[in-house]
């Protein structure tokens, strides 16, 4: 049974630092190590969206991430793509089961060995519901090495319920919570610049609001249109709603 006090712990953070400091001590205690989590709204037929545009979490060595990520590796990981395909938890047994059959292609192959080399070679994936086909979330949780698959799975028939749980709970915090991701931080200005638009006032609305003039309203737009990466105000109202960066409290 999850214990109360961990369900309050998680409610209750106020940043996503917080948030997957105090998730991946509970998820340790259970026996994952290293976890790592992502996220689009982006998603196409054909791409995952900009990396840059992810919510991207994780515990594992940078030699890790920055190969598994930075370099791609994720496009070609068969659980990967089974959480893409698929809703609920899944054993890695599953993976195991595509190497003893030959059924993984070479891109595949790859990123199952360098798996290996970094001891990430027993756990679960669990893949989140979402309710538009262009958003995804998953994580996948890494056993401690040494562990088998064996030993996750007798684990996982004890307390799987209540792991998917707490990490469902994760997951929906995570998507309330403000994120902006590596460099990609709007100014307080900027912020609010936004949230006068959002609520429907123009650059003079704002100005006069602001105490300030119509260029350094229009200063500020443009600098938070380049941060964000977008070429409209209008994406950067969305994309800013998206990483909850406006409307929000200052803790």
């Amino acid at each position: 049974m999850i214990d109360p006090v961990q369900i309050n712990a998680l409610l209750n953070v106020a940043t996503i630092e917080e948030l997957w400091d105090l998730h991946t001590r509970q998820m340790a205690a259970f026996g994952f190590d290293r976890l790592i989590y992502g996220y689009t709204r982006y998603r196409t037929a054909t791409s995952l969206g900009d990396p840059d545009d992810f919510v991207l979490l994780s515990n594992h060595c940078h030699t890790y991430t920055d190969a598994f990520v930075g370099d791609g590796l994720y496009f070609d990981a068969p659980m990967v793509r089974w959480a893409l395909e698929n809703d609920g938890a899944c054993s890695w047994s599953v993976l195991h089961q595509l190497i003893n059959d030959g059924a993984l292609s070479a891109k595949e192959r790859k990123v199952v060995d360098f798996n290996l080399s970094h001891e990430v070679t027993a756990g679960y994936s669990i893949s989140f519901k979402s309710v538009s086909p262009r958003a995804k979330g998953a994580i996948a949780l890494t056993a401690r090495p040494g562990m088998s698959q064996a030993d996750v799975d007798a684990l996982w028939q004890h307390s799987g319920e209540e792991i998917t749980a707490l990490n469902n709970l994760v997951h929906l915090r995570i998507l309330s919570l403000p994120y902006t991701g590596p460099g990609r931080a709007l100014t307080s200005r900027q912020r609010e610049v936004l949230g006068w638009v959002g609520d429907g006032k123009t650059v003079q609305d704002i100005a006069l609001l602001m105490g300030l003039t119509t260029a350094t309203v229009e200063k500020h737009l443009r600098l938070a249109r380049q941060a964000l990466c977008v070429e409209t105000t209008a994406q950067a109202i969305l994309k800013v709603a998206f990483q909850n960066q406006i409307f929000i409290l200052d803790h």
